[in-house]
């Protein structure tokens, strides 16, 4: 049998299902208990009856015809030899109720005749003594119509059917409710594109989990809408960036071929060699912020940031004098090429902007190290401090005094700070710039950092 694809449905079969079982053990149950209930009631009455006229049979002094007790009117008083000696008017004066003789050691005895013509007998028979040669007296009733027939069967069937097609239609119906909001939010979902973002779907009242189901997906949508908006205005910004050092390429070029006797060709060239570097700067930052983007195919490393910022401040061209302290043993778990890309970015950003010195600390606090890089420059306004953080842009102190940059090495340096769990800021400070790079310990916070640095 295949089985419903709907969910609905399938709810329904199952409900059904178990009703149907439930109801035909308890059917059966309820069949059982009714049955055995009535023909205990007439065995007691014929019992009764039997009893009554037993010893009034062994004294020999039985009236003719024997009185009938309603409902146990059939009353016969049989030899030993199967001859019916007394009777009452509804029992045959001849023809005995049953050949069965209860035994000697057994004086009472329940029987059930059936003969063909006739409906069934619920007999009690009491033998009157043990002797061979003793009597019995039997006292029956017809067996009823809801024990002879299988009425009470079709009735309990009928009973059944009707409710388990109540309790199918109940699931059918609290199923539908059930699953209404899902069909909304279906045909809402349908309808949103990737030029659409905005729609949400339904949300159910209460806070079930089809509600929590539609809370997640509209944040999710939100999120997205968020995304694709990041997205279009980056690429219209790229578009843009890009376009300008194309149209001074272009220019230069034309103008090399238009007015070849006008134009130093050596000029022109070292012109067009700086627009070049300057787009081959922006293709690889572009490149490198979508790898950050991606999930990095090479696992962390446990890497000594006090060692690495030594080693990269040494390593650096230095236009003014750099002061570093930075103590070895603050360890931190990252990947080492993208965390000297920062530095490289921010040693580079305050060599660039100092006026006489650059400090750099490295500090740890609680359970996160703090790598400080301080200049003594013209420094950033407090409007600015989230503007240089955004792509492409670049203050007129930095188009002044970099004019060839991309733009993106601090939007670059802040992803990368978020990719180790980290934050790259800008504070306060006395004089100039100070950017302030947060990143986690690995463990232990800074007493075992500075154990580990004993050691």
């Amino acid at each position: 049998m295949a089985r419903p694809r709907s969910i609905r449905a399938r709810c329904t079969v199952i409900a059904a299902l178990f009703a149907l079982s439930i109801l035909v053990v308890l059917g059966a149950t309820l069949d059982l208990t009714i049955r055995y209930r009535f023909q205990s009631d007439i065995f007691h009455q014929a019992e009764r009856v039997a009893s009554q006229w037993s010893p009034v049979a062994r004294s020999g002094v039985v009236p003719r015809p024997i009185p009938a007790n309603p409902p146990a009117d059939l009353i016969q008083v049989v030899d030993a030899h199967q001859r019916v000696v007394e009777s009452s008017r509804t029992a045959s004066a001849t023809v005995p109720l049953s050949r069965l003789r209860p035994p000697p050691d057994a004086r009472y005895q329940l029987y059930r005749e059936c003969s063909p013509n006739d409906r069934c007998i619920l007999l009690h028979a009491i033998r009157l003594t043990p002797a061979p040669d003793a009597g019995v007296v039997y006292a029956g009733i017809p067996e009823p119509g809801l024990l002879a027939t299988h009425d009470l069967e079709y009735t309990i069937m009928t009973g059944i059917a009707l409710i388990t097609a109540v309790a199918a239609w109940t699931a059918w119906v609290l199923a539908g409710r059930t699953l209404r909001p899902v069909e909304a939010i279906r045909a809402r979902i349908s309808q949103i594109t990737v030029s659409e973002l905005s729609l949400r779907v339904p949300v159910p009242p209460g806070d079930d989990e089809i509600t929590q189901l539609a809370t997640t997906t509209n944040q999710t949508l939100s999120q997205l809408d968020g995304a694709v908006k990041q997205l279009r205005q980056f690429a219209c910004t790229t578009s843009h960036e890009l376009r300008t050092p194309i149209a001074a390429l272009r220019t230069q070029l034309e103008e090399a071929l238009l007015y070849p006797d006008d134009v130093d060709a050596r000029q022109t060239l070292q012109t067009a060699l700086t627009t070049a570097d300057r787009l081959e700067a922006i293709v690889n930052d572009l490149l490198l912020l979508a790898r950050l983007r991606a999930a990095d195919p090479c696992p962390p490393e446990k890497i000594d940031l006090g060692e690495l910022v030594a080693t990269e401040v040494s390593t650096q061209s230095k236009s003014v004098p750099m002061n570093v302290h930075a103590p070895a043993g603050l360890e931190i778990r990252g990947f080492r090429m993208q965390l000297i890309r920062v530095l490289d970015n921010l040693l580079a950003n305050a060599q660039r902007h100092a006026e006489s010195s650059v400090e750099v600390t490295v500090e740890p606090a609680d359970d996160r190290v703090a790598v400080t890089v301080t200049d003594d420059g013209p420094g950033i306004p407090p409007t600015h401090r989230e503007r240089v953080f955004e792509r492409f842009v670049r203050l007129d102190d930095g188009r002044r005094r970099d004019p060839g940059g991309s733009g993106l090495g601090l939007a670059i340096s802040r992803d990368i700070a978020h990719n180790h769990h980290g934050t790259l800021t800008v504070e306060d400070s006395p004089r100039g710039a100070r950017f302030v790079l947060w990143l986690p310990l690995i463990s232990g916070g800074p007493a075992t950092a500075h154990q580990e640095a004993g050691t």
